[in-house]
């Protein structure tokens, strides 16, 4: 059984990533624990000269999160008739990057599915706050991105940006061979450089990613970098129409260039893809 963490604010973006979830991985038995966290404004804390007032305040945002988790559970149990899939609610104060570091080893997790956006998120950006602190500061799980807007019908096709830099070790595609067995996509492999001359090395790594993705249909791309890593990707990808970008956190700088303040803008329609960043798992 997967053990599928799905982080909600229990904005519309939070509800779509939950949906998505369940699609994606609806023949599969699962087993999805919706995490809540909540911290207090600090000044309602600090404004507060008894502790006994200040824990008043966590109770009743305890209370508040339990409640609209409970709803959500409610929810998919009357709805999600999927008898592959259970669903249990988790509520913690506390940062959101913290409490999922301690749950990944306790609840066993394979991935995280998330939305791109919360609440208050700015459609502006490609990431919201609470996504970009999951992707920086979560190495050892994978995480997908769902953005809003997009509705999932079936992976029929998925893009790996490399510069074949990098060993990638087997245990690389864990995070997703269950999914490449069920949805059987099309791997477009996408080499992002100025010039496409392969050293020895990056010889030796582009057969390795071909022994990885043995079995699925692969076809490569060369894609010039004109400007940046990041915005060669990002127009190939919307030409392509693929269904998910699948990133390692050292893939070629493009990690970096995404998440670097200010985050970068959105370009185009690409927002309306999937994005998951799987961990690095020390390939040279």
């Amino acid at each position: 059984m997967k053990n599928i963490l799905l982080p909600t604010d229990f904005s519309k973006n939070a509800w779509n990533a939950i949906f998505t979830a369940t699609k994606l991985y609806a023949p599969l038995e699962c087993r999805f624990y919706l995490l809540h966290t909540f911290e207090p404004k600090q000044q309602n804390v600090l404004g507060f000269k008894s502790t006994s007032r200040a824990g008043n305040v966590y109770a009743s945002l305890a209370a508040e999160s339990e409640g609209e988790l409970h709803k959500i559970k409610e929810y998919l149990l009357k709805h999600h008739k999927n008898k592959k899939h259970i669903f249990e609610t988790l509520s913690f104060t506390g940062g959101l990057v913290e409490n999922i570091q301690e749950l990944i080893p306790k609840l066993d997790i394979d991935n995280i599915v998330m939305g791109t956006h919360g609440a208050t998120g700015s459609k502006k950006l490609f990431f919201g706050s609470n996504a970009l602190k999951v992707i920086r500061g979560i190495d050892n799980c994978a995480t997908l991105l769902v953005p809003g807007s997009f509705n999932f019908q079936r992976l029929k096709s998925m893009a790996f940006p490399t510069e074949f830099a990098h060993y990638e070790p087997k245990k690389m595609l864990f995070a997703i061979q269950d999914l490449m067995e069920i949805w059987k996509p099309e791997v477009h492999i996408l080499h992002v450089a100025q010039e496409f001359i392969l050293s020895e090395q990056q010889e030796t790594n582009k057969k390795m990613l071909m022994e990885r993705f043995k079995g699925f249909q692969m076809v490569f791309h060369e894609v010039p970098m004109s400007s940046n890593v990041t915005d060669a990707i990002l127009k190939f990808t919307e030409g392509l129409k693929v269904d998910l970008v699948v990133l390692t956190k050292h893939s070629h700088g493009f990690f970096e260039s995404l998440t670097r303040e200010p985050v970068v803008k959105k370009v185009g329609g690409r927002t309306e893809i999937p994005l998951l960043v799987l961990p690095d798992f020390g390939g040279h």
